[in-house]
């Protein structure tokens, strides 16, 4: 049952992963983020990306800070998530 559940959350930020990423390449079309595809996307995407946004500051012309989100998203939160899941898990029985 636990691991059903870790596998459907690893799903989903996998999918947030790549929701993410789109919009990160609309951001090379002009008007894009301006339709309401890309405003929809906004308002799912931007409240995760703009801690980051606050704390990393663009070098030049160049925002990073969705890339570190990306790999906070990838790497850091799914080991978290393992370790919460295997605490549950060792102490559910």
């Amino acid at each position: 049952m636990l691991g059903t559940i870790f596998e459907i959350i690893m799903y989903l930020i996998q999918l947030y992963g790549f929701a993410i990423i789109v919009y990160i390449l609309m951001s090379w079309f002009p008007g894009a983020r301006e339709s309401q595809f890309g405003y929809y996307l906004g308002v799912i995407v931007e409240p995760y990306l703009e801690p980051f946004r606050k704390i990393i500051p663009p070098i030049g012309m160049i925002d990073i800070s969705p890339i570190v989100a990306l790999l906070v998203l990838h790497y850091l939160i799914p080991r978290g998530l393992a370790e919460i899941f295997s605490w549950i898990s060792h102490f559910a029985g």
